[in-house]
C-alpha cells in the first residue's frame, strides 16, 4: 500500500514538472493588436511585446486566416498588408500574429492571436475586371453596373505609398464601364496597378487582369488552301503565339496554335467561321480574349447530278426492258414465225414427184382470193338493152 502511494506521488510530481517545463519553453503571444488604414489598398497591423518575455531573439509571424498565403516573418512589431476586396471576397478579414523565438523556422512558437480588419465601406463586387493594353496606354473596364462611379489608381505594391491618381477619361455604356489610363509608370512596374472604384453602393479595390487586344485576322486564299495570319500590336519585344479556331459546314470546331501563320485546306462549298486569340512568349505573360467571329465563303448546295443519274438511269432502263419484253411477247408470231421442217418438204417431193405432190406438215398455204361470180345474159338485137 505504501509503495502504491509513493508511486502515485512520483507520477504526480513528474507530470507537474513536465507541464511547468512545457509552459516555460513556449513564448507568450504578442499583445495589443491594432490596425490602421493607410489608403484604400493597404492597412498597417501593429502589436506590443509579449508580457514576461526575457529572450531578446524574438520574431513575429503574421498570416491571413483561412487562406493558404505563406506567413511573413519579421522582428518588427508592425506589418503593412494588402487589403484588396477582390482578393478577400468580403468586407472583413482576419489576420493571425504569433511569437517565435530564434529564427523564422523555429518551432518554439506561441499560440496565434487573431485580429479582424473591417473595410471602411461596403464591398461592391465588379465582374470581369480587365485592362486592355495598347501602345499608348490602357483601357481598364468591368461589366457595367449602370451607376455613376469615381475611379482612382496607383502602382502597387509600393514601399512608400504615393497619392492616388484620379481617372480623367471615364466612360460608361450599356455593356461596360471604365477609364482610359495613360501612364508610362505601369510599364516600369511590370503592369502592376491597384484600382479603386467608388459608387453609391460602396467601393471595390482590385488588381485587374491584363490582356492585349485580339489580333486582326488576315485571310488569304492560295489555290486550295487558306493562309491565316494574325496582325498583332507592337507591345514590347514579345513573341506571339497565334491561335485560330474555325468551323466549316457545321462540323466540330478545330483549333490550331503556332507561332506565325497557319494554312488549312479550303473547301469552296463551305462557310468558314473563324475566331482567334494570341498570347505572349518569352516576356511578361499576356493573353487576349477571342476575337469576334469572322466569316469566309458560303455554304453551297452539293452537286446532285451524280445522284440524279444514279437514280433516274436505272429506272429508265428498267421501264425499257419491261416494255421490250411485253412487245416481244405480244408480237412473237410475227417476229419469230414458225419455220417448216425442210426435211419433210424434200421427203414429200421425192415420193410424189416435183409437180404433183401433196403438202403435208405445216406448209404455208396461201389464202385464196375471193372471186366474184359473173352471169352472162344473151341479148337480142332488137332488145331495148
Amino acid at each position: 500500500m505504501t509503495s502504491t502511494r509513493e508511486l502515485y506521488a512520483f507520477l504526480t510530481f513528474t507530470t507537474m514538472m513536465m507541464v511547468h517545463h512545457c509552459k516555460a519553453d513556449f513564448p507568450p503571444p504578442p499583445t495589443g493588436l491594432t490596425f490602421k488604414w493607410l489608403d484604400p489598398f493597404a492597412v498597417n497591423v501593429s502589436w506590443q511585446d509579449p508580457s514576461g518575455l526575457q529572450d531578446s531573439n524574438v520574431k513575429y509571424k503574421i498570416r491571413r486566416k483561412g487562406f493558404e498565403d505563406p506567413f511573413k516573418c519579421s522582428p518588427d512589431k508592425y506589418l503593412k498588408v494588402s487589403s484588396l476586396t477582390e482578393q478577400t471576397g468580403s468586407d472583413h478579414w482576419t489576420y493571425q500574429v504569433w511569437t517565435v523565438v530564434g529564427n523564422c523556422e523555429s518551432t518554439n512558437e506561441s499560440k496565434k492571436v487573431n485580429i479582424t480588419i473591417n473595410s471602411p465601406k461596403t464591398q461592391v463586387k465588379l465582374k470581369d475586371t480587365k485592362c486592355i493594353i495598347y501602345p499608348e496606354g490602357m483601357n481598364c473596364s468591368w461589366n457595367s453596373t449602370h451607376q455613376p462611379f469615381n475611379l482612382s489608381y496607383r502602382t502597387c505594391p509600393e514601399e512608400t505609398l504615393k497619392p492616388l491618381r484620379a481617372c480623367d477619361r471615364p466612360y460608361s455604356s450599356a455593356e461596360r464601364s471604365g477609364c482610359y489610363l495613360k501612364d508610362d509608370e505601369f510599364k516600369e512596374r511590370k503592369l502592376d496597378v491597384c484600382i479603386l472604384v467608388e459608387t453609391e453602393a460602396g467601393w471595390s479595390t482590385f488588381n485587374p487582369r491584363f490582356v492585349v487586344p485580339p489580333p486582326k485576322l488576315i485571310i488569304k486564299e492560295e489555290k486550295d488552301y487558306l493562309r491565316l495570319e494574325g496582325e498583332h500590336q507592337s507591345i514590347g519585344r514579345c513573341q506571339w503565339n497565334f491561335t485560330v479556331c474555325y468551323t466549316r459546314c457545321n462540323k466540330p470546331e478545330v483549333c490550331i496554335s503556332k507561332v506565325g501563320p497557319s494554312e488549312i485546306r479550303y473547301d469552296k462549298d463551305c462557310l468558314y467561321e473563324f475566331r482567334s486569340r494570341t498570347e505572349s512568349l518569352y516576356c511578361v505573360k499576356l493573353t487576349s480574349d477571342f476575337s469576334d467571329v469572322v466569316k469566309y465563303g458560303s455554304n453551297k448546295p452539293p452537286d446532285q447530278t451524280l445522284m440524279v443519274v444514279a437514280i433516274v438511269v436505272p429506272i429508265i432502263l428498267s421501264v425499257c426492258i419491261i416494255l421490250s419484253c411485253y412487245c416481244f411477247r405480244k408480237h412473237s408470231s410475227i417476229l419469230c414465225p414458225i419455220i417448216p421442217d425442210p426435211s419433210a418438204i424434200f421427203k414429200e417431193m421425192m415420193i410424189n414427184g416435183n409437180k404433183d405432190h401433196k403438202t403435208t406438215g405445216n406448209l404455208y398455204t396461201p389464202v385464196p382470193e375471193p372471186i366474184e361470180s359473173c352471169k352472162v345474159t344473151v341479148v337480142a338485137e332488137n332488145s331495148d338493152l
